[in-house]
């Protein structure tokens, strides 16, 4: 999350009527994030998150905001959208597209247990089977398409020993991608960014995933090796801590239990799942865009990650 753009209180008196939520009563930029640009609003029907949408049009937003509807329908914690007294999820803000969903409560853990992984992925395996039957379709934007685009953009800009590591690892996701056993990885919607800031929690006790603002539909091997690359590492060294490990992938395994196909690219796709945000990371870093609260990330984490995981053989998926 992020400000690009900036709205006040006095903006959102006249916008804030077509929805049912009274009058807003304050109104706080969200600093974390890159994307879009967010808000805490207050209202007196309530806190709420105010998304005002950088790069998604309002024909692609449907997918993100029905897809939380869906989910929360079936028992997935997630922030509920909020729409407007005609039945719209989206709105116009200074011209850009513009949601409102409920806010979750507690906060987020940023220095999980294995028992916060647990239940983090119990969870997620429970958003997997529970989009099963959602009937939109989108690709997940930062898939190898995108990495395929974004590779050229940043290798003049990299250091000869990593843009051939770049190089190398393009050729073996795009190798992967074409397998037997790629095409038969279990898919559908995915959250795609499921971070620590991305989680709510209460204590122990799983509050909410939230942003989901980069899902598509992708294989669900590649959403948990995106989760266990953060929530389960050493942050400084990239370094898997097995006990959070084993604890989120078994507690996955009992709610969804994993295919032979999935066990045999596990290896590969949490090397994906680095590749994909040091790319991104890189791609921020080097073409910044201009915000009031955005600190882009260090695409250096993503590459100690991606390096940690081709040297060292990652814990298995449970059996």
């Amino acid at each position: 999350m992020a400000v690009f753009t900036a709205v006040s209180l006095d903006d959102l008196t006249p916008w804030i009527e077509q929805f049912p939520l009274g009058k807003a009563t304050a109104l706080q930029g969200i600093a974390s994030g890159i994307e879009n640009s967010n808000f805490f609003l207050s209202t007196d029907s309530g806190e709420f998150v105010l998304t005002i949408f950088e790069n998604l049009s309002f024909a692609q937003l449907p997918f993100y905001l029905e897809l939380m509807g869906h989910l929360a329908q079936r028992g997935v914690l997630v922030p509920a959208p909020v729409a407007t007294r005609a039945g719209a999820l989206v709105a116009n803000l200074h011209g850009k597209p513009t949601a409102i969903v409920s806010k979750l409560e507690g906060r987020s853990q940023m220095d999980p247990a294995p028992v916060h992984c647990a239940a983090v992925g119990a969870m997620l395996a429970k958003m997997h089977l529970a989009a099963r039957d959602f009937p939109l379709q989108q690709p997940n934007l930062r898939g190898l398409a995108w990495w395929t685009w974004a590779t050229p953009q940043v290798l003049p800009l990299m250091d000869q020993d990593s843009a051939g590591l770049l190089r190398s690892e393009m050729g073996l996701q795009t190798a992967t991608a074409a397998s037997a056993d790629y095409a038969a990885l279990p898919n559908g919607p995915i959250h795609a960014d499921l971070f620590r800031n991305n989680v709510m929690f209460d204590g122990t006790r799983l509050t909410g995933f939230f942003d989901f603002y980069f899902a598509g539909c992708d294989s669900w091997l590649f959403d948990l090796a995106v989760t266990v690359n953060d929530w389960c590492v050493d942050l400084p060294s990239g370094v898997l801590d097995t006990d959070r490990v084993r604890a989120m992938l078994d507690a996955y395994h009992a709610v969804r239990p994993f295919t032979a196909p999935e066990r045999r690219l596990w290896q590969p796709m949490l090397r994906a799942a680095a590749l994909r945000f040091w790319l991104s990371r890189l791609v921020d870093w080097h073409q910044p865009r201009a915000a009031e609260l955005l600190t882009p990330h260090d695409p250096t984490h993503f590459e100690r990650i991606l390096r940690e995981r081709i040297a060292v053989t990652a814990p298995e998926l449970s059996q």
